[in-house]
């Protein structure tokens, strides 16, 4: 596979939140200096990312959204300068397993990281986000258990998305992340189903991670390497 070398900013690992390693000292200012496009969360849990065209988004446990402050800081993000390398039109409804299964068909590896973004209308977004959380942190598959759900129904929008290798276990999400910012900027979430009707699909291929590790006691002290990580992450992320 040939392709310019492409660089992805990431900030902590997925493993750190799934021990409860919930505040960062990475801020949004910084995300996007490296980049326009990505997804996160806030400090505590407090909502999930989505940095959409150079704006960065607070997506609320209640389905709502807001513009995030240069100042608000990240526990997890990845970011990166959204270059569409490859496209394809959809004009069928096509549920989001399809639509991943069709991307795949065209990635030709599935060993480099992929920026995933989908610009349609949706018949149906089933998105979720969780509350803000206190100190002492619980872990990251613990607060999801009790997570809210949103649906948006025939809405134009954005998935913000990332398409990350099985031996980054640990590091990232391994398979598809993604959120969703509707058109007007107004709501979204983190996905759990959708059904796009008609749409455009961009996807960006990086070849070079910068990965950027928190320098704290939380982080310092973590268990980022459990028995049962792989149960962890299914459970935050299903």
């Amino acid at each position: 596979m040939e392709t310019a070398r492409h660089t992805f900013h990431q900030t902590s690992v997925i493993a750190a939140l799934l021990d409860g390693v919930l505040d960062g000292d990475t801020t949004v200012g910084t995300l996007r200096e490296r980049g326009d496009f990505g997804l996160g969360t806030f400090d505590a849990l407090d909502g999930e990312m989505v940095l959409l065209d150079g704006t960065c988004f607070r997506l609320r446990e209640d389905g709502s959204a807001e513009e995030a402050t240069d100042a608000a800081r990240t526990p997890f993000a990845v970011v990166t300068r959204f270059v569409a390398h490859r496209e394809l039109e959809v004009t069928a409804p096509t549920t989001r397993a399809e639509l991943t299964a069709r991307i795949d068909a065209t990635l030709g590896s599935t060993n480099y990281l992929y920026a995933v973004r989908v610009d349609g209308t949706f018949s149906r977004v089933r998105v979720r986000a969780v509350a803000a959380q206190q100190h002492p942190y619980p872990r990251l598959d613990e607060v999801t258990e009790h997570e809210s759900i949103a649906e948006f129904a025939d809405a134009e929008g954005t998935v913000v998305g990332f398409r990350t290798p099985a031996f980054e276990r640990g590091v990232s999400v391994p398979g598809y992340h993604a959120h969703f910012l509707g058109a007007d900027r107004t709501g979204g979430g983190h996905i759990q189903d959708y059904v796009l009707d008609r749409g455009r699909v961009a996807v960006c291929v990086g070849t070079d991670l910068h990965l950027e590790l928190p320098r704290t006691a939380a982080f310092a002290g973590a268990d980022l390497d459990p028995h049962d990580l792989d149960t962890r992450v299914t459970a935050a992320e299903s």
